[in-house]
Formats: structure tokens, C-alpha cells, sequence
């Protein structure tokens, strides 16, 4: 099949996102680029945790990818909503 061969070009295109993510979130230049480099981050391992999930054939990858984009998802909404107020609860 055609997915057995694409799976590990995938996954290298996305280990090299990742490595690439976690340079920007180092070394960016102001806090703005680091919380869009965590949100690039936690995307790159959600699409290498589902190319893990299809490679291996099993369904715990997908749920592990369902919870920690739930939690990436608050965890960007809140660190944007600091940025922008100065604090999280009103």
C-alpha cells in the first residue's frame, strides 16, 4: 500500500517540524512568537502522534491526540489571554 511508504517521510517532515517549532519557541525574539511557536509545537506532535496511531494500528495514539489537543487548545487561549490583559481571571 501507498500509506506504508509515505508514513516515514511523514514522520521525519514532522520530527523536522517539531525540532524547527522548538527552535523558534528558544530563540524567538519576543513572547508573541514564543506562544505561536508552543501552538506550532503541540500541533506538530498532534500530527505525529495520529502518523504514530495509523503506523503502529492502534487507537490509543488517537486518544492521547484528542486529550492533548483539548489541553493545547486551553493552554493557548489562556497564555494569549495573559499576553494581551496582564492577567487570566477577570
Amino acid at each position: 500500500m501507498i500509506i506504508a511508504q509515505v508514513l516515514p517521510f511523514a514522520i521525519g517532515a514532522f520530527a523536522l517540524a517539531i525540532l524547527l517549532s522548538a527552535w523558534r519557541l528558544l530563540r524567538g525574539p519576543d513572547l508573541p512568537d514564543r506562544i505561536l511557536a508552543l501552538d506550532t509545537l503541540y500541533i506538530n506532535a498532534l500530527a505525529l502522534l495520529v502518523l504514530a496511531g495509523l503506523q503502529y494500528g492502534t487507537n490509543l495514539y488517537f486518544e492521547v491526540a484528542l486529550v492533548m489537543s483539548m489541553l493545547g487548545f486551553i493552554g493557548t487561549v489562556v497564555l494569549s489571554r495573559f499576553l494581551s490583559r496582564g492577567d487570566i481571571a477577570e
